[in-house]
């Protein structure tokens, strides 16, 4: 795993182009069955990835924390929200609140989340290859093919069964 790691930023990068056109395309003309395609293509790639040999999303990037979010998180450690808002997060350039730091306080050295029954939103609909209307999303899918395996694997494979084209 960490061999792929390792190559991911370099391949993400040499079809960034690529997958730039290809996501301009989608978003103008998206196939009518888009969605069920892409959840098929996830389904199929999560049957073979393991997220916990990898974990880079928890490593790498922080999700954005909603307002629910920080509740629900907050009840389970039996703090008020503010008291996780300031032991954990910090307002970003955009006013959201993400992680004061990197990787995820709450990832373990097992790969495992320490909050993985509560955790955010944007943690359980990462890398986001099975959400609605996919073609909305070209500039998110772009970030995480350099982050996550399984989602350049899926785009790689959304493509090969497209044509390259939608």
């Amino acid at each position: 795993m960490e061999e792929i790691l390792g190559q991911l930023p370099q391949k993400a990068a040499e079809k960034r182009d690529e997958n730039k056109r290809f996501f301009a395309k989608l978003k103008k003309k998206p196939p009518k069955d888009l969605d069920y395609s892409m959840r098929e293509i996830h389904e199929a790639e999560f049957e073979r990835t393991d997220c916990l040999q990898c974990a880079n999303c928890c490593k790498t990037t922080g999700p954005l924390f909603t307002n629910a979010d920080i509740e629900r998180i907050a009840k389970h450690f039996k703090l008020k929200p503010q008291q996780f808002i300031a032991t954990y997060l910090r307002l970003d350039e955009e006013n959201d609140y993400v992680l004061q730091q990197l990787p995820c306080a709450f990832l373990g050295a097992d790969n495992f989340c320490s909050i993985y029954t509560v955790r955010p939103k944007a943690c359980r609909e990462f890398p986001h290859t099975d959400r609605k209307k996919f073609h909305q999303i070209g500039h998110l899918t772009m970030k995480n093919v350099a982050i996550c395996p399984a989602a350049f694997n899926i785009v790689e494979e959304m493509k090969r069964r497209m044509g390259g084209k939608p």
